[in-house]
């Protein structure tokens, strides 16, 4: 199928004006295809001209344009052609479709758990086409009519209030104008808990198999979302214009969540089964957040065309995070930003995929989906922490009150969003525009001290720019220091050259620890002295700040990443301080990215037991000292789960003997168990059978396919390729699951002879798995074997000429964090 481009949507949206849609959808056809009968009205600028309308149908039954037969038969690459346009038109299109198993247009998925189906349209990027006929570009809105049949027992939701209006048959109310890529419907045996706040009908909705967590979890959302609404009215002085506010937990989701106004799509496994840790409720109410603040930054108003997807993204993420703090319980929120989202951000800025944050000519839209990613997000929202440090926060707020009034149901760019900023405000932007959202890459900010007898003489912040992508970047942030939790200076400034005196440090005392950078107000590479990466074993515990504890972990794996700090000295840290820390979010994070990145990438084979043992006695010794039922003793307790060698325990807590309290019937956390002893060779097939038995679900079925093709058994290792390459019809969720387990082995010999068949085998996927799934499979099941060979067969890949953007730009990435790896290894070893 072709890919929509700039030129082409530039062409089409000054032709035609899309008035409205009528959809009609039948989901009681069996569970491989539905119904779609599309009537699209719309007015030509210039009466007798040719256009077309985008379609992916399985088949097409019949085509009229203005009363008039069109021949189905000529719809060829996803466009069925229109010619004698006159200045108002009728569309009407009557098609078979299918379902999808990737995640993409109107997935249906299968419950194992009762052998319920259900359904949910996720239309991101360009996957609206197969699910109706439109004009499928963001600038084209229109006001939306659809009407569902359904199995009897089905409930059906979508963006307008639905009315059951027979057996079987719903009508959901017109819309406000949307784009294409937000129109949905959910359906299927769905239960709900509703409620109404401020005068809006509020609904939560989830698989029959969830109603426990659905019905447990319901008073935080409901509060979370309570409370966002409010925040966001006052703060945007613009009520929620789209009636009810539906948020459904769907299976298979291939992102965290979609903002399609009304509702709104979230992945299931947000409705915790079992035990959660503060920072995973803190994540949810995080992206509850930041999908409601999308009401207005992207649904409101929507970006003119894909490379200004920054204003949406950028815009939440940075807007989920001051809701939190202003409006809730979770005032860490921040906190949780700088080691979860800007970790995941500075990864992307390190790849040589790195991008702008705004400015990137996307081509076309697939090309666009490639930009998707922690700059858009996470950087953007650092971006616009530094924007209202240089405007201030209320001139901001106005410009945003501005633009999304001025823009309301219409399309925005980046010179709109800036112009109303800089009205408000005052001020240019055109120099800081280009300094930090149109130049790639990251300043390096780090502090330099001269001390005499203890007291420091001199300090400099420095600001370094990349030689090879240099920008005149002003940064705000802070410098703080400490010695023995004792806070002994910090000193706030800007930077807007290379260098700049903190003389308010002079005379004060050296502190053990100095940290650039230590509210995290900027985006930036930290560069830690010396002297102060020494002292963390002893320090780093005892400094009570969180957020700069949070920035010292960042700058630490930033620092393995780039081969300047050793994944030795990142495991001293550990120990040393992990067992220690009060954040939730640093605690559970930290340990997560040592036992699944930072050891498995950075720590040769062969030394990865010993390293995986300092991590489980860091966890036993935190687990035995925890309050039983905390977030310390529940991260400490999945932590020696998933690295402890010690088979009489982990077979004990996988029977559900002599579990830690609150785990005793948390199936979620004897899969992490049940995977290291499968992943150890401890237990076989029949024994992963078993305790699929007893969770017998859906996340009980993905666990059990990660287990499997963990086992170092060569059968089992070809068994799970043929499953995950093949056209065997696994889902998104499932290759995924696949990839995860299978290059876990004791040793490269059981898997290095699939190292040149992913290279082969994986991107051919393309042929049969959609864009937005095939690029998370490429980048999990990306060869962990760390070898120049490995470097070799990938560098000639990502040089062929016949990849698909998403493989391409995966395989780029993963690429990246192999030779991070080889880097690493090179410079340093295996950690003693």
């Amino acid at each position: 199928m072709r890919s929509l481009t700039l030129v082409e949507a530039r062409e089409r949206s000054s032709l035609i004006t899309v008035t409205s849609y009528a959809v009609e959808l039948d989901l009681d056809r069996g569970d491989e295809i539905f119904g779609s009968h599309t009537a699209v009205r719309f007015t030509c600028a210039e009466p007798g001209a040719a256009s077309w309308v985008d379609l992916k149908a399985r088949s097409v039954e019949a085509v009229s344009l203005n009363g008039e037969a069109l021949d189905p038969a000529a719809v060829l690459d996803g466009r069925l052609p229109l010619t004698g346009l006159q200045a108002d038109n009728e569309l009407v299109v009557a098609s078979t479709m299918a379902y999808s198993h990737d995640g993409q247009g109107l997935h249906r998925a299968t419950d194992p758990a009762d052998d319920r189906d259900y359904v949910y349209g996720h239309l991101f990027l360009d996957a609206a086409p197969s699910v109706y006929a439109c004009f499928d570009q963001p600038d084209l809105k229109a006001p939306y009519d659809v009407t569902v049949r359904a199995p009897l027992d089905w409930v059906v939701l979508g963006n307008g209030a639905a009315t059951q209006s027979g057996p079987g048959r719903w009508t959901l109310a017109t819309t406000k104008p949307l784009a294409t890529y937000f129109m949905t419907v959910c359906a299927g045996p769905y239960v709900s808990v509703s409620d109404e706040h401020d005068g809006i009908p509020l609904g939560i909705h989830a698989r029959a198999s969830l109603r426990e967590p659905l019905e447990r979890h319901a008073p935080e959302l409901f509060d979370v979302t309570k409370r966002s609404f409010d925040y966001f009215h006052g703060l945007f002085g613009i009520r929620y214009p789209f009636g009810e506010y539906h948020q459904v937990f769907v299976p298979e989701f291939n992102a965290g969540a979609m903002e399609n106004p009304g509702c709104v799509t979230f992945r299931d496994q947000y409705l915790f089964r079992g035990a959660a840790t503060r920072d995973e409720l803190l994540g949810r109410a995080n992206t509850v957040a930041h999908e409601m603040s999308h009401m207005w930054f992207g649904d409101i108003v929507t970006m003119k065309w894909w490379d200004d997807l920054w204003l949406n993204e950028s815009f939440a993420e940075y807007m989920s995070h001051r809701c939190l703090v202003d409006a809730t319980d979770y005032t860490d929120a921040w906190v949780d930003s700088s080691i979860v989202r800007k970790v995941w951000g500075y990864g992307a800025e390190r790849s040589p995929s790195t991008h702008p944050v705004a400015g990137v000519e996307a081509l076309d839209a697939q090309s666009a989906l490639q930009n998707f990613d922690g700059i858009s997000y996470a950087k953007g929202a650092a971006t616009l922490r530094q924007l209202i440090a240089y405007v201030g926060d209320e001139p901001f707020i106005e410009g945003v009150r501005a633009y999304l009034t001025d823009k309301s149901y219409g399309n925005g760019t980046l010179a709109d969003f800036l112009g109303a900023i800089e009205a408000a405000s005052g001020k240019d932007l055109e120099t800081w525009s280009r300094a930090w959202l149109l130049t790639a890459d990251r300043d390096t900010i780090s502090v330099d001290v001269e001390e005499q007898g203890g007291v420091i003489q001199s300090a400099v912040a420095r600001r370094e720019s990349p030689t090879d992508r240099p920008a005149d970047r002003p940064h705000a942030f802070d410098v703080a220091g400490w010695t023995d939790g004792r806070e002994l200076g910090r000193v706030t400034t800007t930077i807007t050259g290379p260098e700049t005196a903190l003389a308010d440090l002079e005379g004060t005392p050296e502190p053990a620890l100095l940290v650039p950078n230590a509210s995290d107000l900027t985006w930036a590479r930290v560069r830690l002295s010396d002297s102060t990466v020494a002292a963390l074993p002893t320090q780093l515990a005892q400094v009570p700040d969180d957020q700069a504890r949070a920035v010292v972990w960042s700058a630490l794996i930033d620092g393995v990443h780039g081969a300047t700090v050793s994944p030795g000295a990142f495991l001293d840290v550990f120990d040393a301080a992990w067992p220690h820390e009060t954040s939730s979010s640093i605690l559970t994070r930290i340990a997560a990215y040592a036992e699944h990145r930072i050891v498995p990438w950075f720590v040769p084979r062969e030394a990865q037991d010993r390293a995986l043992a300092r991590l489980s006695t860091a966890g036993a010794g935190l687990l035995e000292r925890s309050t039983p039922g905390t977030t310390e003793s529940l991260a400490a307790a999945r932590l020696v789960a998933g690295t402890s060698a010690d088979a009489t325990l982990l077979r004990a807590w996988a029977d559900g003997e002599g579990l830690p309290a609150g785990l005793e019937d948390d199936g979620d956390f004897r899969w992490i168990v049940v995977r290291n002893l499968a992943s150890r060779g401890l237990i076989g097939v029949p024994e992963i059978e078993a305790y699929h038995t007893k969770d017998d679900t859906l996340q009980g079925s993905l666990n059990a396919l990660m287990c499997r093709a963990s086992l170092p058994d060569a059968e089992v290792k070809a068994w799970a390729w043929a499953q995950l390459t093949g056209q065997e019809g696994r889902s998104n969720y499932e290759m995924v699951h696949l990839a995860r387990g299978f290059w876990m082995a004791p040793d490269d010999d059981l898997v290095v002879d699939y190292v040149p068949r992913y290279f082969t085998d994986v991107p051919a996927m393309s042929e049969w798995v959609g864009e937005d799934a095939l690029s998370r499979v490429v980048l999990v099941a990306f060869p962990r074997v760390f070898t120049e060979e490995t470097a070799r067969l990938s560098a000639a890949t990502i040089a062929r000429d016949d990849l698909t953007p998403a493989v391409h730009r995966s395989l780029v990435d993963a690429d990246a964090e192999l030779r991070e790896a080889l880097a690493s290894r090179a410079t340093f070893g295996a950690p003693v």
